[in-house]
């Protein structure tokens, strides 16, 4: 019976050993990676790529020749609150990837203890004085690479936070300058406004004497005095959206909107930037908000690896050293006195049953790096709409800007026309009326033109990466 016994327990030994060997066999399989999105496509479709590219510079807004702008935008990247905020979350993931690092070099600690024993009885009295004072070290032999993996997702994570912080960084310049240019048009356009205003009281004179003439209608006078208090309107409406641009440039700015004043007053002493972009390939690596996504995707990616790593056994190596008293406080054998003491350790560890916990956990980190790559897959197309659909809105201006100019020239001649004939008695006050309606329409139209023009460079800066480089690594 007895050696029945030895020979089952040895082939039950040989078994969970051969067991042992296959899973340690399956942790070392490498994983496939997971499948990349598709290559981009060769062109753009508004705009060829080709060497004579002009990609943005890092100072693109310097390209529109404002000094006013240039100092806003500096102030902005000094006081935005959002931006702070984005450079504080890139120090919290740097101090979380040297926090993963740690634990794949050995941990070593100092520790001292003192306790003083004192007893009296029937027998006797007697006191002694425990003490040790050790320096300890252990380390977890990051044999299936789960520290390291661990280590490597907080630093992937920590390159997403530094590209978020850049993309955080060219909305802002771009806000900026896009509320800038938004305050000097609706200057213009309030100047505008102005002149209209200054026109229909000048047709109201007119109007006027010709009515106290008899060569008016009441109805005339009547319809040119509502002309002028819609024009003071629309003034007045003006007004108040240059004051809300203001405030809201003053945000972006990160200052009080209290006194803020800018000092420019219309957009035609700025110029437009010469941009255009490259390929679509190169486009990818000039995106901060797509290297953010390849970051997120590589840090799921390695969290995945350290998930399953984490189903397979783990080896923990302790050490111990120092003086104490007594000098081997052990339970069987006991060395009194003062001396050297030194304790070695090692526990291995391997999880048998945990109800599915380890398993659920690799299933969930699974699932986030499915979603992160299809995140990934997100930007990129993200990216590309942006640029085409920059180029096909300056392609759009460009062919709508003779229009633009031959409206408001045709418009300025017939009201001039109009109103000369009106004058003289020879044209009637309805055409002065639309002529004068007609004109004021074109001269804020093409206000608006030029914002579009300036607005759509800024998106076009903004989609080609602004300058940003690929230096979060």
């Amino acid at each position: 019976m007895r050696s029945t016994s030895k020979a089952g327990l040895a082939a039950r030994v040989s078994r969970l050993a051969a067991a042992t060997c296959g899973v340690f066999a399956c942790g070392c399989v490498a994983e496939r990676p997971p499948t990349l999105p598709q290559p981009a496509p060769p062109a753009f479709e508004h705009a060829a790529g080709g060497p004579g590219a002009a990609w943005p510079a890092q100072d693109w807004y310097r390209g529109f020749g404002s000094e006013e702008l240039d100092a806003l935008v500096e102030f902005a990247v000094a006081n935005n609150t959002d931006l702070a905020g984005a450079r504080e979350r890139v120090l919290e993931a740097d101090a979380r990837a040297r926090q993963a690092g740690a634990a794949i070099l050995p941990s070593v600690s100092g520790n001292a203890n003192a306790n003083y024993l004192s007893g009296h009885s029937q027998q006797g009295s007697g006191h002694e004085l425990d003490w040790f004072a050790m320096l300890s070290a252990s380390y977890e032999v990051d044999f299936w690479g789960k520290n390291r993996a661990t280590a490597n997702a907080a630093r992937a994570a920590a390159g997403a936070s530094r590209a978020d912080r850049d993309t955080v960084e060219l909305t802002i310049l771009g806000g900026v300058a896009g509320e800038y240019f938004q305050v000097l048009a609706l200057r213009e356009r309030v100047a505008i406004g102005r002149e209209n205003c200054a026109a229909a009281r000048k047709v109201l004179e007119v109007v006027e004497a010709r009515f106290h003439a008899g060569a008016a209608n009441p109805a005339e006078l009547a319809t040119q005095r509502a002309a002028l208090d819609r024009a003071e309107i629309a003034l007045a409406d003006l007004e108040q959206l240059e004051a809300q641009a203001r405030a809201a440039l003053a945000l972006l700015l990160g200052r009080m909107p209290e006194h803020f004043e800018v000092s420019g007053g219309s957009l035609d002493a700025l110029r437009e930037p010469v941009v255009s972009p490259g390929l679509p390939a190169e486009l990818l690596a000039r995106r901060p908000d797509v290297a953010a996504a390849e970051a997120n995707l590589a840090a799921g990616s390695a969290s995945l690896a350290a998930a399953r790593a984490a189903m397979f056994p783990s080896l923990s190596l302790t050490a111990a050293g120092g003086v104490q008293n007594p000098a081997l406080p052990a339970t069987v054998l006991t060395i009194p006195g003062v001396g050297p003491s030194l304790a070695l350790g090692a526990n291995l560890t391997q999880p048998i049953f945990d109800h599915g916990r380890l398993s659920a956990q690799r299933d969930e980190v699974a699932a986030r790096e499915r979603e992160l790559l299809a995140a990934y897959r997100a930007a990129i197309i993200a990216a590309l709409v942006d640029v085409e659909d920059a180029l096909g809105t300056l392609e759009h201006l460009n062919a709508t800007r003779e229009f633009e100019q031959e409206s408001l020239e045709q418009s300025e001649r017939a009201f001039e026309a109009a109103s000369l004939r009106y004058q003289r008695g020879a044209g009637d006050f309805l055409t002065v009326l639309e002529s004068q309606q007609s004109l004021y329409l074109a001269r804020d139209q093409f206000a608006q033109y030029k914002l579009a023009r300036l607005e759509s460079l800024i998106a076009l800066c903004k989609a080609l990466g602004g300058g940003w480089q690929e230096s979060y690594r």
